[in-house]
């Protein structure tokens, strides 16, 4: 075997059989092909010895327990391959049943995480012992990835913990650390160090030679009971509505769950199992949990591991960094940095404007207090960490200076030239503006190569992207720190090279302003919005534009005039900006916080449809009559195409961070992996083929030149 190793200790009256995984040439322990045949021939091994074995023991030799599936192997599946992947899942179910049927205890021994499958592995053990180390963590994340755990995971966390009880855990892929496990009942008991497992272990099976599983008790009972069980069959006939209003039909794998939970429920074990690996092979073999797997899994570990982080230079973290513009933003990137230890300099115009922004972190803590989630010290020490002032003296000695303040160049210019004075040596400066390109910007700095833009997103409290920005003159030292710093506050980065718009503001603007356009067209407001959020937007572009500002694209497109005619070019303007131009300039309508614009606003009442857009746009002449998938195919395949755009112009370098910016930083459903890899789950031909009949239609928007052509060729990730 090569995966696993298989050993007899001596114990009284016979042997116990040591399991140990310890997959060659990994990190982790995975359920790879070797390691299924493997598992095959460690089950017969140990039904041969079964005559003199006192118990099994199950072991890693990783600092992990298990990791779960091999998900390379399933990228590679095609729905004609369910057949195949079900027979597998049923064969090594078998060996589970095998080693938990043979009337002696099976020990699982937990040295680190059990994640997915690996905590399926873990649940063949009759008893379950684990470090007692906070930061160890089990459970079944499966549904994350689209996909459900099927190696008897539902089957058996239904049963241990109930209908109810198991959702969070299922549905939600909610995880869980050792004293968790141990409160749950899912894990027996609890040892201080890894070399104290097997003694352990080896003590329970002296003092239970015979085990059997809970289900194999004929005495056994589901807690809260079955769906035979008036409550729990009324909690169920409301739940996949409630999924459904979640999921919006995009999202098979909780639906998937919740029917092999129940399914499973009213019928025996071993009939469980089955309808839970058929589930399983379906999913396993569709769309959506191989643009998931893609994205969330390998597309965030490229990211995390560092790959778009230029350069060779030691990893870095700012002992000091000040912040100019104490308003929504800068308040929000302080509290992200005093909440990670990170000493702050807020800075604003008057005294008053940056202790409100410091304000915003006393509130925010002040509610996890409340919560029991933060000790009082806990919180002081966290303000004390933020000094707000009006004085450009206390930026003194920053590493990093971040720029929060309006969009507008001069004034950016302005506290530019004011603030880097102030940097210690070998610092840098960053801006936050989220469509200013940084070269211009960096103009006004005495050492452009050490300027770099760090696009945080609103409120930053809770988006976890942050886009770094490498202007032309930028050098990989300035980009890799920000990478670090951007990391040492627990967000996500990306990196892109400098435009108008970089990549996330630039594509945005692309799905808001084809909502404009086709409100303009005719489409009724209500269809457009409808139909955006039950493709996965989290959010209408109608309802994005208000909340943004109507205003505020009215000034950039203002700002994109100016400046393309001092290169000495005319901006023409798309159909979707002019009839923004149009609500702000002609129909007085700003926005949100201007008091209305696509939407009205009655004091203490839901937000509402401004009802003379009917009069004014719907049913315009010649406009024609769209559907659903029609307008969905817009709005997504708009922003899919200038996000291949950004990938040929070079804006971006790699796929995995347009997959990751789109869905943390724009919304673009996460179902489809991420706007590059909504390209490649519908098919490079289909997708091409699609985007030229809508530009034939709808205009030079869905337009592919050959650059953006190769480009997707070129990226397309293989597996």
């Amino acid at each position: 075997m090569q995966t696993i190793r298989y050993e007899l200790l001596d114990a009284a009256d016979g042997k116990v059989a040591l399991i140990t995984f310890d997959e060659p040439d990994s990190s982790v322990n995975t359920m790879c092909r070797q390691w299924q045949a493997d598992l095959g021939e460690a089950t017969a091994r140990v039904v041969a010895d079964r005559a003199q074995l006192k118990g099994v023991v199950l072991a890693s030799a990783k600092t992990s327990f298990f990791a779960g599936a091999d998900l390379k192997a399933t990228m590679r599946l095609k729905p004609a391959d369910a057949p195949t992947a079900f027979g597998e899942i049923e064969r090594m179910k078998q060996h589970f049943r095998t080693l938990e049927t043979l009337g002696i205890p099976v020990v699982s021994c937990l040295n680190g995480a059990a994640l997915g499958g690996g905590w399926e592995v873990a649940l063949v053990g009759h008893y379950r012992i684990a470090v007692d180390n906070q930061r160890i963590l089990f459970g079944l994340p499966e549904v994350t990835l689209g996909l459900m755990p099927g190696a008897t995971g539902i089957t058996k966390m239904t049963r241990l913990l109930g209908l109810m009880g198991a959702q969070p855990y299922l549905l939600e892929g909610k995880l869980f650390n050792p004293r968790e496990a141990l409160e749950l009942q899912l894990v027996h008991e609890l040892v201080a160090t890894p070399e104290q497992l097997l003694p352990a272990a080896l003590a329970r099976i002296a003092t239970h030679p015979h085990s059997v599983q809970p289900w194999d008790d004929k005495n056994h009972r589901m807690p809260g009971g079955t769906p035979a069980n008036p409550k729990v069959a009324a909690a169920l006939s409301v739940a996949p509505a409630m999924l459904k209003k979640t999921t919006r039909g995009r999202y098979p794998a909780p639906e998937a769950i919740l029917a092999t939970m129940v399914e499973g429920a009213i019928v025996d074990y071993d009939t469980a199992l089955r309808i839970e690996s058929r589930y399983l092979a379906r999913l396993m073999t569709g769309p959506v949990a191989r643009n998931m797997i893609n994205t969330f899994f390998f597309d965030m570990n490229a990211i995390k591991s560092g790959q778009s982080r230029p350069g060779q230079s030691p990893r870095y973290k700012p002992q000091k960094v000040g912040i100019l513009g104490a308003g929504m933003m800068g308040a929000g990137i302080a509290w992200a940095q005093a909440s990670r230890g990170i000493a702050t300099v807020l800075k604003d115009v008057t005294q008053e404007k940056a202790d409100a922004g410091k304000a915003y972190s006393a509130k925010l803590s002040q509610a996890l207090v409340d919560k029991g989630r933060m000790e009082a010290t806990a919180q002081q020490a966290l303000l004390g960490k933020i000094k707000a002032t009006a004085d450009a003296a206390d930026l003194a000695g920053c590493d990093l200076v971040i720029e929060a303040v309006f969009e507008s160049r001069e004034l950016k210019a302005n506290v530019t030239r004011e603030a880097e004075l102030q940097l210690a040596d070998g610092g840098f400066f960053a801006s936050n503006t989220s469509t200013l390109p940084i070269t211009g910007l960096a103009q006004a700095s005495s050492r452009p190569a050490k300027f770099v833009g760090i696009h945080f997103f609103s409120p930053v409290d809770k988006m976890k992207l942050v886009e770094i920005i490498r202007g032309k003159e930028t050098d990989d030292e300035t980009v890799a720190r920000a990478f670090d710093y951007v990391q040492a506050l627990g967000k996500v980065p990306i990196v892109v090279n400098d435009s108008r718009g970089f990549y996330t503001s630039r594509t945005f603007g692309t799905y808001v302003m084809e909502g404009a356009a086709l409100l303009g067209e005719g489409v009724p407001a209500a269809l457009i919005e409808n139909a955006a959020m039950q493709a996965g937007m989290p959010v209408g572009p109608l309802a994005v534009l208000d909340e943004t500002a109507l205003t505020l694209s009215v000034h950039v497109l203002d700002q994109t005039r100016a400046d393309y005619a001092a290169e000495g070019r005319s901006y023409q303007a798309t159909a979707g900006e002019l009839l923004v131009e149009r609500m702000v300039k002609e129909l007085k309508r700003p926005g949100r916080a201007g008091g209305g614009g696509f939407y009205d606003y009655p004091a203490g009442g839901r937000k509402q449809l401004w009802p003379q857009l009917r009069s004014l746009f719907e049913g315009v002449a010649g406009s024609e009559t769209l559907g659903v998938q029609e307008i969905q195919d817009r709005l997504l395949y708009r922003q899919a195409v200038e996000t291949a755009r950004c990938l040929a112009e070079g804006v971006l370098t790699n796929v995995h961070d347009a997959n990751i910016g789109s869905i943390f930083g724009i919304g673009f459903p996460a179902w489809t992996g991420g706007a590059m890899q909504f390209i490649y789950g519908t098919g490079v031909e289909a997708f091409l083929a699609r985007a030229d009949e809508l530009a034939r239609r709808f205009g030079t928007g869905f337009t592919l030149d050959a650059a953006a052509r190769s480009a997707i060729e070129r990226f397309q990730p293989r597996y």
